[in-house]
């Protein structure tokens, strides 16, 4: 399975919420210099952080994935 477009579907899923990167990645409790590198490309994504990002959107790591699956029909 291909998750390399991860990045942009978390920005995708943050400004659904309408939130800064800044405001997102403290929510997430995560550094906003990693966010902005995950979002755009830049750097590969850790399971911790994954799933603090799933956390912050009110969603299981599982449905996060699913989710993203469904949407770049992966």
């Amino acid at each position: 399975m291909q998750y390399s477009e991860l990045g942009t579907f978390i920005k995708h899923k943050r400004q659904q919420k309408g939130l800064s990167l800044n405001r997102f990645a403290m929510e997430a409790e995560i550094d906003p210099a990693i966010l902005c590198r995950i979002e755009n490309l830049r750097q590969g994504i850790k399971l911790d952080v994954l799933e603090k990002i799933a956390f912050a959107l009110d969603m299981k790591l599982s449905k996060f994935l699913a989710e993203y699956e469904k949407f770049y029909k992966v």
